[in-house]
């Protein structure tokens, strides 16, 4: 029962760590050890590792606990764990998800609200995200899907430029559904409106001014002050 409630508690996580051993942690006679340079130092008694480690003023990272014997590296752990956390965060920030976005419109939608819908749903495919196109039916509209068909391939022609039909519609209940994608990947689609937002910063800064040439203007007119004027002469 003990071993049983031990496994069980190991398999929850109790007591295993993502983080590696550090120096004092680090519980084996011998590591093959690497340099803070990426040097290979060889195979050392752990006693030996340690004392290197705070003669650098450095710590013993074990890098690859499962070699026999582990390897061990010296290095500066804050620093690395630092460094680690900020390249996660880039890559996160980096990282391109694609969202379904959802537009909902009537069979009997008028022209207006039509267009309006229609330019949301042109909005999320530039940005290069699906849309869930539903058509809700109420009342006598459940006996006409016909019409929530029609609607739902006049917007994916209007559209087609940008995205195509990903999902056939679909009755579901007393509505129709139908997803669109978009042509565009989430990644292209970002990097064309960071491209968009810098061409506006820089028109908004606009052109550089020519201080030479503004300094050569300015300066021509007090040369022209400057010329001695004519002087009758004495008779």
């Amino acid at each position: 029962m003990a071993v049983r409630q031990a496994v069980t508690w190991c398999y929850r996580g109790g007591s295993i760590s993502a983080e590696p051993r550090i120096n004092d942690r680090i519980r084996v006679p011998e590591v093959r050890l690497v340099g803070p340079s990426g040097e290979q130092v060889g195979i050392v008694p752990l006693a030996k590792a340690l004392e290197l480690a705070q003669e650098y003023d450095l710590d013993l990272v074990e890098v690859a606990a499962t070699a026999r014997p582990p390897v061990c590296k010296l290095m500066d752990y804050g620093k690395f764990k630092y460094e680690s956390a900020m390249k996660a965060r880039e890559a996160r920030k980096n990282q391109a998800h694609t969202v379904i976005k959802e537009m909902k419109l009537r069979p009997k939608i008028d022209p207006h609200d039509y267009d309006t819908k229609k330019g949301h749903v042109v909005r999320f495919l530039k940005q290069g995200d699906k849309v869930k196109i539903t058509i809700m039916f109420r009342g006598r509209e459940q006996s006409r899907p016909e019409l929530g068909f029609r609607l739902l391939q006049r917007l994916a022609s209007d559209v087609e430029d940008l995205g195509f039909i990903e999902s056939n519609p679909k009755q579901d209940g007393r509505n129709m559904i139908m997803v669109l994608g978009p042509h565009k990947k989430k990644t292209e689609a970002m990097a064309e409106a960071r491209e968009a937002q810098a061409a506006r910063k820089a028109e908004r800064q606009g052109p550089t001014p020519d201080v030479e040439s503004a300094g050569e203007t300015a300066e021509a007119p007090a040369a022209a002050d400057e010329a001695p004027a004519d002087t009758p002469s004495e008779a």
